[in-house]
């Protein structure tokens, strides 16, 4: 099977690692030349990406963000074949699962909107790795005519990257629960390390805590702030209802009304306790 990769960062260079791993063929092309040059000599792809060999392409995966995602396949799409199956890794789905549905039907094709649900706090093809995504969900909207066929190649392809389970959802329903699992952790942290205290020599007895909830403040600010902005409904009614929460705290404390602070705490506490129940389940 030969995988084509568009974009070789963090996530399309484990990609193109897992699947030379896998034993797959794979062609790769990245905006930065070099980086497309470094990923053939380093044996994550066997070549470049090019328009003449695409469609000698099993799947494309696009490894970029929302926007140069729908960019590339408004471009690519009437020289797509359709034997060839794309699928994208954006970390928002409404605007490019729309446009990608879309063209696969006006084209022939078929295409899957996915999401690897793995990462580092460091991008680049330099911190990419082809076991990034073992024991990882991969979340994915299937068009509602998907066949048998298509069904059994995708399942083949993403597992054959590490992926231990596939989650099916909507665009809608992906967009929502991302901004609270993942995009609310970013912005937290960001604006958490944020604080003059951060600065101060104390912050050295600091515990593992403060490492875990500060670690994903290392981010592209260019690709978050896209991510963000695309999904700015669901992320802004997040963030509201974190700052109308926190505020019950600040008041506890102003009051010195330590009962008030023992029932959030405990509120928030059992709250942990029915999520990863209902994980569990």
């Amino acid at each position: 099977m030969k995988i084509g990769i568009i974009g070789l960062g963090l996530i399309g260079g484990s990609l193109a690692r897992a699947y030379k791993q896998a034993g797959f063929s794979v062609v790769g092309f990245d905006q930065n030349p070099l980086t497309t040059q470094f990923a053939e000599m380093a044996d994550a792809i066997d070549a470049p990406l090019t328009d003449e060999n695409m469609n000698e392409c099993d799947c494309i995966m696009i490894a970029i963000p929302p926007v140069p995602a729908v960019k590339w396949m408004e471009e690519k799409a009437p020289e797509i074949a359709e034997s060839v199956m794309v699928i994208d890794c954006c970390g928002t789905k409404r605007r490019v699962c729309e446009a990608g549905f879309r063209l696969a039907e006006e084209y022939g094709f078929t295409y899957v909107g996915g999401h690897p649900m793995a990462g580092l706090q460091f991008g680049g093809f330099k911190n990419s790795r082809y076991d990034l995504f073992e024991g990882a969900p991969f979340a994915v909207v299937t068009g509602k005519d998907m066949g048998i066929e298509e069904l059994s190649k995708m399942r083949k392809i993403i597992h054959a990257a590490g992926f231990d389970r596939i989650i099916a959802c909507s665009a809608e329903e992906h967009d929502k629960i991302i901004a609270f699992t993942s995009q609310m952790a970013h912005v937290v942290s960001n604006a958490f390390i944020k604080s003059q205290t951060a600065l101060d020599d104390g912050v050295a007895i600091s515990a593992g805590s403060y490492r875990d909830f500060t670690r994903v403040a290392y981010l592209d600010a260019d690709m978050w702030t896209e991510l963000f902005m695309e999904n700015r409904d669901n992320l802004k009614f997040e963030i509201d209802t974190l700052i109308d929460e926190l505020q019950e705290y600040s008041k506890a404390l102003e009051d010195q009304d330590a009962e008030k602070m023992r029932q959030l705490l405990a509120s928030g506490r059992e709250r942990k306790v029915e999520v990863e129940k209902k994980c569990r389940d």
